[in-house]
C-alpha cells in the first residue's frame, strides 16, 4: 500500500507523541505539507476529571501555535459552558471562510473528535483525505487518550507535581527526594461533634465547602494539596530560587482561605447550618517527598520532622485563640507584617518554637 507521508507518520510514529497539543500540531503541519488547504484544526478529548469533562486543543496553520479550551462538567462550575467542542467549532468557523469538517473517532459518543477548516470549502477528494487521516489517527489517539486518562486520574488524586513524579519514578517504596517547602496544615475544629450531630450528607457537604476553600486557595497561589486527612489538609509550596516567594505565596493563600471561609460562614448561617471554625499553620522546612507504604500498596506523600511540626503548630490554634499560626522559619523569609506570639512548646517537639500570627487573626 502506498501511503502519504501523513498516513505513514500516523502508522509508524504518531503513537509516541508526548501530548495532544504536539499531536495536533504535527498532524496539521503534515497534512498541509501534503497539500491539504488548512487554516486551522481542533482536537477534542474526553478526560476523567472531577471538574473538566473535555479538553480541546486549537491549532493555527499560519503560525503553528496551539492553544487549549476546557469544557467543564455540569456539576463542576455553575453557569460554565460544559462543551469545549462547541467553542472549538466557533473558533474554527471564525478563523477562515471554509466549511468545517469534523470526524468523530472510535465507536459511540465521547470519543476523540478532529475538526479542520480551510480558506475555502474542501473538495470531495480533500474531505476523503481528512477522513482517511482520522481513521489512521484512531490508534495513536487511543494511546494518547490512555496516557491522558492515567495522568488526569493521578492528578485528581495526588496533585499535578506528585502525579508527574509517580509517572516518572519507579513503583517502589523508599524512593523520593528531599525538598524544601512551605508546609500548610489546616484542620476543622469540632468536626467529630459535627459528624455525630449531622446526617452524613450534611457532613460531606461541609467537608466539600471547607476543602473547596482551602484547596482552591492553595492551588491559586502555586501550592499543591498533598493529603486530605479526615477533615485535615496538608499542602506544600515548594521553594524555588527564593524561599521568600514560597512563603509569600503561602501567606496569600492563607488570607484567601480566611476570606473564603468567611463567605462560606455567611451562606451556612443563612441556611441554618452549624458554624465551621478552623485553624491553619505554616512552616518552612525540609521534607522527604516520595513513596511510602507496604511492598505492594504505595502512597506518595511528604514525611519528616517538618510535617510533624506544622501539624503540632496547628494544634495550638485553639488553645491560643488564633486561626492562623506561623513558625519563625516562615517569618524570617517574608516582609509581611506578622504579630509575634513569643516562644511556645509544641507537643512532641523538643525545642520551644517562636510563633507568629497574622494581624487581627
Amino acid at each position: 500500500m502506498q501511503l502519504s507521508a501523513t498516513l505513514t507518520w500516523l502508522v509508524d510514529a504518531a503513537s509516541a507523541s508526548p501530548a495532544a497539543d504536539r499531536f495536533l500540531a504535527e498532524l496539521g503541519t503534515r497534512l498541509a505539507n501534503d497539500g491539504m488547504p488548512l487554516a486551522g484544526g481542533a482536537l477534542t478529548l474526553a478526560v476523567p476529571h472531577p471538574i473538566i469533562a473535555r479538553r480541546t486543543w486549537l491549532w493555527r496553520a499560519d503560525n503553528g501555535e496551539v492553544i487549549e479550551a476546557v469544557g467543564f462538567t455540569p456539576a463542576g462550575l455553575a453557569g460554565v459552558e460544559n462543551s469545549s467542542g462547541g467553542a472549538a467549532r466557533n473558533w474554527l468557523i471564525a478563523l477562515a471562510g471554509g466549511v468545517l469538517h469534523e470526524d468523530s473517532i472510535g465507536p459511540g459518543e465521547g470519543g476523540p473528535v478532529l475538526g479542520w477548516i480551510g480558506p475555502r470549502r474542501f473538495t470531495e477528494a480533500e474531505a476523503n483525505g481528512l477522513r482517511d487521516a482520522a481513521r489512521f489517527a484512531a490508534a495513536p489517539l487511543a494511546a494518547l487518550s490512555a496516557r491522558a486518562t492515567l495522568s488526569a486520574a493521578l492528578e485528581a488524586y495526588l496533585g499535578r507535581r506528585s502525579a508527574a513524579r509517580v509517572l516518572a519514578g519507579p513503583l517502589r517504596r523508599e524512593v523520593g527526594e528531599t525538598i524544601r517547602a512551605v508546609l500548610l496544615y489546616g484542620d476543622l475544629r469540632s468536626f467529630t461533634a459535627l459528624s455525630e450531630a449531622e446526617p452524613p450528607a450534611a457532613v460531606i457537604a461541609a467537608l466539600g465547602g471547607w476543602f473547596d476553600c482551602i484547596g482552591g486557595a492553595v492551588h491559586a497561589f502555586g501550592g499543591e494539596v498533598l493529603k486530605f486527612i479526615g477533615d485535615g489538609v496538608l499542602a506544600i509550596f515548594p521553594v524555588g530560587e527564593k524561599p521568600s516567594d514560597a512563603c509569600d505565596a503561602a501567606l496569600r493563600a492563607v488570607a484567601s482561605v480566611k476570606a473564603g471561609m468567611a463567605h462560606l460562614e455567611v451562606e451556612r448561617r443563612e441556611q441554618g447550618l452549624p458554624s465551621l471554625s478552623f485553624g491553619v499553620a505554616l512552616h518552612l522546612g525540609e521534607i522527604l517527598w516520595g513513596n511510602v507504604g507496604a511492598a505492594d500498596r504505595l502512597d506518595f506523600t511528604a514525611i519528616g520532622p517538618s510535617v510533624n511540626l506544622v501539624s503540632r503548630l496547628e494544634g495550638l490554634c485553639r488553645p491560643l485563640g488564633r486561626t492562623v499560626l506561623i513558625s519563625s522559619t516562615v517569618a524570617a523569609e517574608t516582609s509581611a507584617a506578622l504579630v509575634p506570639l513569643g516562644m511556645h512548646a509544641l507537643r512532641g517537639i523538643a525545642t520551644p518554637c517562636a510563633i507568629y500570627t497574622l494581624p487581627e487573626s
